[in-house]
């Protein structure tokens, strides 16, 4: 049997942007609210171009995360005809919006104190 490398936190927010683009999502940004949230320990925040496409981004993070590291989201919540999908990985939030509402609810404004985890170098390792 194949052992996983365990993944959690910064790796785990890295892993799913990484997936995200991977998959066309655009404006994919991972917010660090360490510190000052105890939602969790970061965000993942992307966006969909249509309902078909929020599927597909959400239906790969959450096969890609449990292939390769073993680890299942502990709740879902949305649906794509609702226009957010979120996967909750503990310390790590995933919201998948729709490109028409994901400025209606203005997360990284919301969560402005949050740093922004620049993620990009380690995309191309």
């Amino acid at each position: 049997m194949e052992e996983k490398d365990l993944i959690q936190g910064k790796e785990l927010a890295i892993a799913v942007a990484s997936i995200a683009i991977d998959n066309k999502a655009k404006e994919t940004k991972v917010l660090d609210l360490q510190g000052i949230s105890s939602i969790a320990n970061y965000f993942v925040i992307c966006t969909g171009e249509s309902i078909p496409h929020l599927r597909a981004i959400s239906r790969e993070i959450g096969k890609s995360i449990i292939d390769d590291y073993d680890v299942r989201a502990r709740n879902l919540e949305g649906t794509a005809e609702s226009l957010w999908m979120l996967l909750d990985y503990i310390d790590v939030v995933v919201h998948v919006f729709h490109k028409d509402l994901r400025s209606n609810y203005a997360l990284e404004d919301l969560w402005s104190d949050a740093g922004l985890v620049s993620f990009e170098d380690e995309l191309n390792d």
